[in-house]
């Protein structure tokens, strides 16, 4: 028996629910479009309910945690918390239950957008289906996101391992967990569940957040080392094996790692699996869509934003930043032949890990600048050792570190330390608005605060032309002196 489907003629239609998919459903239906929004899992996507937020939820037990055993250096006795892990998993649910409503569909519908709770896929280029519904639109956007991939180690598929999926609603708490990804989600849940009383061993083929500043992702190794975490990288993986009481990890070397639970934290893959591409004519392979500057698909109907965009997504405001720029190419500039104007590559997109201390990065590294510019590169850097804020919390680990090129314009920087997800803020806001590095060391900084770091760095690079032997100021100073 074939049942008649729901037809909908719409100005936008919208395949995934996450970040990107939410904010142009959004910020049409609030212009009058005619909004049609797909999502056959959650709502909010895997930020929501997976990903950043339960992530950070967790991070701050973690952080309460760790205080308990880290007070003598101010005067309180050191204590072992106790640690309940019900009780944690229901502190995970809490935060995602109330963030959830400004993601629902209740709330979207209320805007004015159509929400089909179901999985849809391309009938042909012009056309989008699902179990009960059909749609033709003006324009598709695809934001499906991606799901954690497994790295192809012999045994790991024969063993009832972790991802970001289930991790934070365990129903025992791992006595040791064995961690597959030196990246940033292994380093956040390597650290979290390490302070919460867990053993951890980190395992990978490669050196840890091999895209950032060398000296800088040391700072952090070497801190979480020092809470007990076992690194093992690089290292290269023999087998995995289920045992009676958990799991065993050999490694190529011989050695052999006794665990109760793993975590896969090795990358993640778009979700292009069961859209049925092919039917619309839509390039894609498993690295993700085939976009252009614009994340137009190889249907010129039809956008693909966030991590399903190849080579362009990766984290949730990158997928946010699609989703702005879509919406000023749909209804905000002139589209002439519906040609996209903003693009939506950007050297300026920011990044952070956060573990304690905090890792965060933004534009070219010291390495990309100078195989790009040359030896026109500048390095200006500050230490927290040096940051009387820094010093007055008993946080000095870590620094200031931004790449300056021709005429002082900033090309990137890293920071590491405690709230750096916070202050690469500086840095981005300098970027946007095209700042010379000599710009921002003028800025006034409240005393004392971290954020003077960064303006401490800018102003070194100018510490020799103001003060050094040959300065023409201290030339002039001299000169003005005689005649006071």
């Amino acid at each position: 028996m074939t049942t008649t489907k729901t037809e909908y003629d719409v100005d936008l239609c919208i395949i995934g629910a996450g970040s990107a998919g939410l904010s142009m459903a959004a910020g049409a239906a609030m212009l009058d479009r005619k909004v049609l929004l797909f999502e056959g899992a959650e709502m909010g996507g895997d930020c929501l309910n997976h990903g950043c937020v339960p992530s950070k939820a967790i991070l701050k037990a973690g952080k309460i945690a760790h205080a308990h055993r880290s007070g003598e250096g101010f005067g309180i006795k050191p204590q072992e918390p106790e640690v309940d892990w019900d009780a944690v998993k229901a502190h995970i649910s809490d935060v995602i239950a109330t963030i959830a409503p400004h993601d629902s569909v209740e709330r979207f519908e209320g805007l004015g957008a159509t929400v089909i709770t179901e999985y849809a896929q391309f009938a042909d280029p012009n056309t989008v289906e699902s179990d009960t519904t059909r749609v033709r639109a003006k324009r598709f956007v695809i934001s499906v996101g991606s799901r954690a991939s497994a790295p192809p180690i012999p045994g790991l598929d024969k063993i009832d391992y972790a991802t970001n999926e289930n991790i934070f609603s365990l129903d025992e708490f791992p006595s040791h967990l064995i961690i597959f990804g030196a990246g940033p989600i292994g380093l956040e849940m390597g650290q979290t569940f390490r302070r919460l009383g867990a053993e951890v061993t980190i395992l990978d083929i490669a050196k840890p957040l091999g895209r950032n500043e060398p000296e800088h992702a040391q700072v952090l190794v070497d801190a979480l080392s020092g809470e007990g975490i076992t690194f093992r990288v690089p290292a290269t993986t023999k087998e995995v094996r289920k045992t009676k009481s958990g799991v065993e990890v050999e490694l190529d070397d011989g050695a052999l790692i006794k665990g109760s639970h793993v975590l896969v934290a090795a990358g993640r893959a778009p979700a292009v699996q069961g859209l049925n591409l092919e039917a619309a004519g839509i390039k894609y392979d498993r690295r993700g869509i085939d976009v252009d500057d614009n994340l137009r698909t190889s249907n010129k109907k039809v956008y693909a934003a966030g991590d399903v965009a190849k080579n362009m997504g990766g984290l949730t405001h990158i997928a946010g930043f699609h989703a702005g720029q879509l919406f000023k190419n749909f209804f905000i500039l002139p589209q002439g032949l519906n040609k996209g104007f903003s693009t939506a590559k950007t050297n300026r997109m920011p990044a952070a890990v956060y573990t304690e201390p905090e890792l965060a990065n933004i534009g070219l590294s010291e390495v990309e600048a100078h195989e790009k510019y040359g030896d026109v590169v500048q390095v200006a850097k500050f230490e927290f050792d040096g940051n009387d804020r820094g010093i007055a919390e008993r946080s000095t680990k870590g620094g200031v570190k931004i790449i300056v090129g021709k005429k002082g314009k900033i090309l990137g920087g890293s920071i590491v330390g405690a709230y750096a997800g916070e202050m690469i803020h500086m840095l981005s806001v300098a970027m946007t608005g095209n700042m010379k590095v000599s710009e921002l060391a003028q800025i006034i900084s409240p005393y004392p605060t971290r954020s003077e770091a960064v303006k401490r760095a800018c102003s070194s690079l100018y510490t020799e032309t103001l003060f050094g032997p040959k300065s023409k100021i201290r030339k002039t100073a001299s000169f003005w002196a005689k005649f006071q």
